[in-house]
């Protein structure tokens, strides 16, 4: 049997991948292993629609396993690789065998960042991740009356917000001073403050937790670092993540908050790659090497990648962007060095969740985030693929057509 590519992980990335590559009419052995027991899923709902009762699992599952058949992808549930054989080309698993490959790539993905002194078998104590995150904790949200949420990025708020609809009481314990303090800038965290707020959310900035407190096996609440007690029946620590490195740094790849890549996606071994959330790699709308946990990311490289391992050669470039539905209001962001802006530049109406703010670092548009206006965020993503020049007068000039800077051989004064 022909070696082929093995893909190590079945999240977004890997998923994508391996449907991208039959789409490409790679014709050779594909095989896609993953860890969780579960077909793969989608994950974005898991802390909305998942949470609301709105969708299940069948409902977040990509595909059937009759999909996977019919396209000859050899699925790997519940299986663990443990060590890649860089010269002998061959992954060795959990359960004994030898998978060898042509082409290896790692889609390892993250796993969340927990508190020190964390304590799995503590009942209401809970994180989200994966399917069976979701499963518990939509349980466990059913029987709480109130909820503390630790960290308040993109997930955390996006689950206060189902929460607080369902009438639990919601404090959210946030160690910086403003929500969505790592993605966004401060008239957008504002108004999402607000937002949240309206809908009996409250907040605690400033100070992190320092213990998790728990009685006869329960979790009670949390002590933050200036002493205080907040009492929850629930607790969900929602606090970033951590890319998945061990495998390659086992196989001596180099890794520096993430598995290193060059443009092309491809480790310093060259029947090795990496994509999707592990990945650090290069990218001129981040300055530099950068890593994104984005389904958009995700998609984009595992296009990419099928593309240049069915002999197409270009390198990676797409502008990143992301999104964040929150109670109904929609977040959309394109670029990702926000908080790089020495200039921020609001057009719309923040008061009425409807705006969009501008980030320009030296006056060049180098972030735009989108609250409820989905042109500006489709009109973002081009300027910011063409590096149109786009100036804040521009921006602070509601009439002007900021599409026009598009059009080829403008002169801009």
């Amino acid at each position: 049997m022909d070696a082929g590519i093995v893909i190590v992980g079945a999240g977004q990335a890997g998923y994508q991948l391996a449907v991208s590559l039959r789409d490409a009419g790679y014709m050779k052995r594909v095989v896609l292993l993953g860890e969780e027991p579960d077909l793969p899923y989608q994950r974005p709902p898991l802390s909305k629609a998942f949470q609301s009762g709105a969708c299940d699992a069948a409902q977040v599952t990509f595909q059937s396993d009759t999909f996977y058949q019919e396209r000859k992808i050899e699925l790997m549930l519940g299986v663990t690789a443990l060590h890649i054989d860089r010269e002998r080309h061959c992954v060795m698993t959990g359960d004994g065998r030898r998978l060898d490959y042509e082409h290896l790539v790692l889609a390892t993905g993250a796993r969340n960042r927990l508190l020190p002194g964390w304590n799995s078998t503590t009942k209401g104590l809970m994180t989200l991740r994966t399917l069976d995150d979701a499963r518990k904790l939509r349980e466990a949200l059913g029987e709480s009356k109130r909820v503390l949420i630790v960290g308040a990025g993109f997930l955390g708020l996006e689950f206060a917000a189902v929460a607080a609809v369902r009438g639990v009481a919601v404090h959210v314990i946030e160690a910086s001073s403003h929500l969505m303090s790592r993605a966004v800038s401060a008239p957008v965290a504002d108004a999402f403050r607000i937002h949240h707020e309206s809908n009996g959310t409250t907040f605690g900035f400033g100070h992190g937790v320092k213990s998790i407190c728990a009685e006869a096996g329960r979790v009670v609440g949390a002590q933050t670092m200036d002493g205080r007690m907040h009492e929850a029946d629930l607790v969900v620590v929602s606090i970033g993540v951590v890319p998945n490195v061990e495998l390659a740094e086992k196989a001596q790849l180099e890794t520096s908050n993430g598995i290193v890549v060059d443009a092309n996606l491809a480790t310093g071994d060259p029947s090795i790659s990496a994509l999707g959330d592990c990945a650090a790699f290069p990218s001129r709308f981040a300055f530099g090497q950068c890593r994104i946990e984005s389904v958009q990311n995700a998609v984009d490289q595992a296009r990419y990648l099928a593309q240049r391992l069915t002999g197409q050669s270009h390198a990676f470039e797409a502008v990143p962007w992301f999104w964040s539905d929150q109670g109904g209001v929609k977040l959309q962001i394109a670029g990702m060095a926000m908080h790089r802006a020495d200039e921020v530049v609001v057009r719309g109406d923040p008061a009425g969740l409807k705006f969009s703010a501008y980030g320009f670092v030296n006056g060049r548009l180098v972030a735009v985030e989108s609250v409820n206006r989905p042109a500006d965020h489709i009109a973002a993503r081009k300027l910011l693929a063409a590096d149109a020049p786009v100036l804040p007068v521009h921006v602070a000039d509601a009439q002007f057509d900021l599409r026009t800077l598009l059009q080829p051989h403008i002169t801009t004064h």
